[in-house]
C-alpha cells in the first residue's frame, strides 16, 4: 500500500494546472462514452449537525481504448477507487479546513487496495478543473470581461487559479463574501494568481453579481438565496456550490451540468427545478457531451448560462493516478509492505 500525504500530493500538481483541467476533460469524454461506472454518492448525515456530512464517492474510469484522449497515458487500463470526504464548515471558525478527504485506489488486476491518497487538495483541484472546462464551452471562444467569485474559501481559491491559467489576460477580480474580513484576507493571500487584476469588494451579493460576465459560485449555503437578475446578459455562472439558485433562477437560464442523474438529487438548485416542473426539461446539455460534440448549445441573447458539476467521483480517480505514477516514479510517499494479509500458503 503506497500511502501519499498532502505535502507530496501538493508538490506533484504544482504548476500543472493545464494537465489537470486535460484530465478531467477527458474523464468527462469517457464518461459520455459510457467507459465509466459510477454508483450515487452516499451521504452520511448526523442527526443533531445538519451542517455536517461525509461522502462516499466510488466509481470507475474505464482506460483510453482505442483513442487516446487529452491527458491519457501509454498503458492506461482504467482505475477504480472510492473518495471520502468530510464537510464540516464549523471547522472556518476554528482556523481548519472545512473539507478533509481521503482516496483509496484498487488494483482492477486483484481487487486489492494499492494506494491512500490525502485528497482535500486533488478534490479542490479537480472542482477547479471541472469549472475551468464548463467556463470554456459556456463561453463559446469569448473574452470575459471579468471574474466575480461568490465565496473566498479553498474552492474559489483554486478556481481563481485555474481560471487564470485558461484566462490568463483576466485583469479584473471583484469578490464577494458573507464575511467581509474573510473576502480580505482571500484577496491579500491570492493576489499572486491573477497579477494584474484591479480588485474590487463588494458589500452586496446582487453589486457583485453585476460586475462581470464570469461568476463562480462557492458557498457553504445549504439552501437557495439568490437569483440571476442582477446579472449583465448572457453571464456564465459557474455554480460550484450547487445549492445557491432559486428554482426561477435555474428555469430562467440555460443549464448545463456534469450527469442530469447524478446532479437531480440531495437538493441541489437544479433537484428542486426537477421536483417544481415533473421533469429534466430545463437541462439543455452536459458538459461531456459538447466536449465530444454530440449536443449542442445555442443559447438565448440574454439568458444568464448556468454550469452546475455535482462532482463525479471519476474526476478524482483520473487525478488520484495522476499523482499516484508520478509519486511511485519519483519514489515517493511511504510504501507499507505488511498493509495487507500475506498470500496464502
Amino acid at each position: 500500500m503506497l500511502i501519499i500525504g498532502h505535502q507530496t500530493v501538493a508538490g506533484l500538481l504544482q504548476g500543472r494546472e493545464k494537465e489537470v483541467i486535460d484530465l478531467v476533460a477527458d474523464a468527462y469524454r469517457r464518461h459520455d462514452e459510457g467507459r465509466t461506472s459510477l454508483p450515487h454518492s452516499v451521504f452520511l448525515r448526523f442527526p443533531d449537525r445538519p451542517r455536517d456530512r461525509i461522502i462516499g464517492l466510488p466509481g470507475y474510469l474505464g482506460g483510453s481504448g482505442g483513442e487516446r484522449g487529452a491527458g491519457a497515458d501509454a498503458g492506461d487500463d482504467g482505475i477504480a477507487g472510492m473518495k471520502w470526504i468530510a464537510s464540516f464548515p464549523g471547522n472556518i471558525a476554528d482556523g481548519v479546513q472545512r473539507a478533509s478527504a481521503a482516496i483509496l485506489l484498487n488494483s482492477l488486476r486483484n481487487g486489492q487496495p494499492e494506494a491512500l491518497i490525502e485528497g482535500s487538495l486533488i478534490s479542490a483541484q479537480r472542482t477547479a478543473a471541472s469549472a475551468a472546462v464548463g467556463a470554456r464551452m459556456l463561453l463559446g471562444g469569448r473574452r470575459p470581461s471579468g471574474i466575480t467569485l461568490i465565496g473566498c474559501g479553498v474552492i474559489n481559491r483554486e478556481v481563481l487559479r485555474f481560471l487564470g491559467v485558461e484566462h490568463p489576460g483576466l485583469d479584473r477580480l471583484t469578490v464577494y463574501d458573507t464575511d467581509p474580513e474573510r473576502a480580505r484576507r482571500f484577496t491579500e493571500d491570492n493576489a499572486r494568481l491573477l497579477p494584474s487584476a484591479a480588485v474590487r469588494h463588494c458589500d452586496s451579493l446582487d453589486e457583485a453579481l453585476a460586475a462581470h460576465d464570469l461568476v463562480s459560485i462557492a458557498t457553504t449555503a445549504a439552501t437557495p438565496h439568490t437569483g440571476l437578475d442582477a446579472c449583465p446578459p448572457g453571464t456564465v455562472v459557474l455554480h460550484v456550490s450547487l445549492r445557491d439558485l432559486t428554482t426561477s433562477a435555474v428555469l430562467e437560464a440555460h443549464n448545463v451540468v456534469d450527469d442530469p442523474d447524478h446532479v437531480c438529487r440531495e437538493n441541489t438548485s437544479v433537484h428542486l427545478a426537477e421536483l417544481a416542473t415533473g421533469g429534466r426539461e430545463f437541462i439543455d446539455a452536459s458538459i461531456g457531451a459538447l466536449l465530444r460534440g454530440t449536443a449542442r448549445l445555442d443559447p438565448r441573447p440574454g439568458r444568464p448560462l448556468v454550469y452546475s458539476p455535482f462532482g463525479l467521483g471519476v474526476l478524482d480517480l483520473a487525478l488520484a493516478r495522476f499523482v499516484r505514477d508520478r509519486a511511485r516514479a519519483g519514489g515517493l510517499g511511504t510504501d507499507v509492505t505488511d498493509f495487507l494479509p500475506p498470500p496464502a500458503a
